[in-house]
């Protein structure tokens, strides 16, 4: 893998070449897992209430830890979250948080398992009010006039949070949601597709823009 150079050398600040010749966002390192989801996963548009709902939680699971450390927790999580099927996770008891608590597989953090339970509840509310979850959180999908000219690395390290994630994270407290903080929440809508944040020269760029033209927005 070459590491990524200046304005001066080969590569624009933030891209990596990988040992297939194609240039990524620096972010994955060059490890297979990560490179695989950079890849196949991230930024491309999502309307599935289950995956959306299982984001937006392992998202808050994430604060103060990479998202590589939840990757890699990702099969374990599913496992003790009945594959994040919110319906079922509201129905969650007690018993339940201690066996959560109990679970090495995963982060044990009290807190963070309280809030998924209390979040999927929420999460049927929504559904109810909404119709579904993609209905509403695609409704906070920025306009291109809110969007930077360029995405650059320095562009997205100076902007971890946005109005329209401030936004977000306002009105999904004022709704009961818990750990959904405007960075917390704009990594979300990174990752879901609500915003293309491949950078320019990203050999993804294309595809995600793509597949975002041609996504049909939740009504």
């Amino acid at each position: 893998m070459t590491e990524p150079r200046g304005d001066n050398g080969t590569l624009a600040e933030g891209l990596m070449e990988g040992t297939d010749g194609r240039r990524r966002c620096w972010w994955h390192d060059g490890l297979p897992d990560y490179q695989a989801y950079h890849d196949a996963e991230w930024g491309r548009p999502v309307a599935d209430d289950r995956r959306l709902f299982e984001k937006i939680c392992l998202e808050g699971f994430q604060a103060g830890l990479s998202w590589l450390t939840i990757l890699r927790k990702r099969e374990n999580f599913r496992k003790g979250f009945n594959n994040f099927e919110f319906a079922e996770v509201a129905r969650f008891t007690d018993d339940d948080v201690e066996r959560l608590v109990r679970d090495a597989g995963i982060i044990r953090h009290r807190g963070k398992i309280v809030s998924t339970i209390n979040n999927a509840a929420r999460a049927l509310e929504m559904v109810e009010e909404f119709g579904s979850l993609a209905a509403y959180f695609w409704s906070f999908e920025p306009d291109a006039a809110m969007r930077p000219e360029r995405v650059t690395k320095a562009a997205l390290v100076a902007n971890p949070t946005t109005p329209v994630s401030v936004r977000l994270s306002k009105d999904l407290k004022k709704r009961g949601w818990s750990f959904v903080g405007p960075t917390t929440v704009y990594a979300f809508m990174q990752a879901m597709g609500l915003v293309n944040d491949h950078l320019e020269g990203c050999c993804c760029r294309e595809e995600v823009e793509a597949a975002r033209a041609a996504f049909t927005r939740p009504a």
